[in-house]
């Protein structure tokens, strides 16, 4: 198999936009890359096949805020609703839950969630156009800001501890009024009265084609990407020597779990215990229509995104906590579909020519809106990153930074302990190993 001589090598676990965005980091250092992935590169088993589009140095807040436990009982009990939790998987989901809403119970809490996020997404454009031009697609990274649009300016507004925190963060927002958002977006509903921009965001026009662009770079480099699954570690004398893939043995010197919602099974081999919920994400694919965006917008009321992608848009959202094992609710992308053609009035999803693509994806999340960045319990040589929740896109190229550091035994650009495994711990300070 592709592992064959491959002592000194470094194994990626997870062809997502994290995983080969660190699989070129590393490539990049020197050192010789196997991905492995049961799935093609940004396949649609990855959520980095679905999501948004956005590019998002402002993605910082966590979802959990203060007063965020009075909505619960609309959770459970509004299946239509942009954040649903079944009555049914309460019980199985209840720890998980717990630790987010606790998260989230203060502005202080907040606050300094959001300067870790932003320490991990602040130079994403900057990182998007290098690797887009190195992979040879440029034209996939759209810089020409990201906008969401409100219909009454007030529900601006009342966002003013949200704002306070990003303006804090020096991140700017430019404000759009009807006539300038209408020569913009002429297909969306003249009910949209006010947008902001932010304008140092950017999008992708194919998340897809991005992934395999990606992908493509590492193979042209001597890396190589393989469809296996990684099921376990090969590890002699505290050293790791091999991963175990369901064909076979990989010898390699270092891994990397980035596998997305399967990653905590992997974690758990290792001695990390890490909450990891799937906050599944639904998305249309609409081609054929004869309205759709320009750009990427984000509808406040419905709390999509919409988006061009080759052969026509898609419409992105919902937050549904569930079971990974758990069937596809199809009804949550039918609620996506609805908010688009509210967006879109134009849009006519019954005509002939107008195909829907219906897909859920599983965003992996922990309760504290970090991911997990750093060393396994067990094994200093097996590198973790994942966890990035629906920010992955934009944290990708910082995480895969931090981590080919660690895998040099370099000291990383940030202090890793708020993102490390160990705060999971009930003694994580005493858990921390080094080299």
């Amino acid at each position: 198999m592709g592992g064959e001589n491959m002592t000194g090598s470094c194994v990626v676990i997870g062809a997502g936009i994290v995983g080969l965005h660190v699989a070129l980091e590393l490539q990049r250092r020197g050192r010789q890359v196997v991905v492995l992935d049961p799935g093609p590169a940004g396949g649609r088993q990855s959520a980095s096949y679905g999501h948004g589009a956005w590019i998002n140095p402002a993605s910082v807040m966590p979802t959990s805020v203060p007063g965020l436990w009075k909505k619960v009982p609309g959770f459970l009990m509004d299946p239509t609703g942009p954040f649903y939790l079944s009555p049914m998987d309460l019980p199985r989901l209840a720890p998980w839950l717990v630790r987010f809403l606790l998260a989230g119970s203060s502005w202080e809490k907040v606050e300094a969630c959001a300067r870790r996020r932003y320490a991990l997404c602040r130079d994403a454009i900057s990182d998007y156009v290098r690797w887009s031009e190195a992979a040879g697609v440029p034209e996939l990274v759209r810089r020409d800001g990201l906008v969401t649009v409100f219909r009454r300016r007030e529900t601006y507004l009342a966002g003013k501890a949200e704002a306070g925190i990003r303006a804090r963060l020096g991140i700017g927002l430019r404000e759009i009024e009807a006539a300038d958002l209408r020569a913009r977006e002429p297909d969306l509903a003249e009910g949209y009265g006010f947008a902001t921009s932010i304008e140092d965001g950017a999008w992708l026009a194919d998340t897809a084609g991005y992934c395999q662009a990606l992908a493509a770079l590492l193979v042209r480099g001597g890396g190589e990407v393989l469809a296996a699954r990684a099921i376990g570690f090969r590890i002699e004398a505290g050293r790791l020597v091999a991963v175990e893939a369901d064909n076979g043995l990989m010898p390699c010197s270092h891994a990397v779990i980035a596998a997305g919602i399967r990653s905590d099974v992997l974690a758990r081999k290792l001695g990390d215990r890490v909450p990891l919920a799937s906050e599944r994400g639904y998305h249309v694919h609409v081609s054929g229509a004869s309205v759709g965006p320009r750009h990427s917008v984000i509808l406040s009321d419905g709390k999509i995104a919409v988006s061009p992608q080759p052969g026509g848009f898609r419409a992105a959202g919902q937050v549904e906590l569930a079971p990974v094992d758990k069937a596809p609710d199809w009804r949550r992308a039918d609620i996506v579909l609805h908010h688009a053609a509210r967006g879109l009035p134009g849009l006519d999803t019954g005509a002939p020519e107008v195909r829907v693509d219906r897909w859920m994806g599983h965003r992996p999340s922990t309760p504290d809106g970090l991911p997990v960045i750093g060393r396994a319990r067990r094994c200093v040589q097996v590198l973790y990153a994942f966890g990035h929740g629906h920010a992955g896109p934009s944290m990708a190229p910082a995480t895969a930074r931090l981590v080919a550091a660690l895998a040099a035994d370099e000291v990383p650009a940030l202090d890793l302990a708020p993102y490390s495994a160990g705060r999971f711990r009930l003694f994580p300070a005493a858990a921390r190993r080094t080299p």
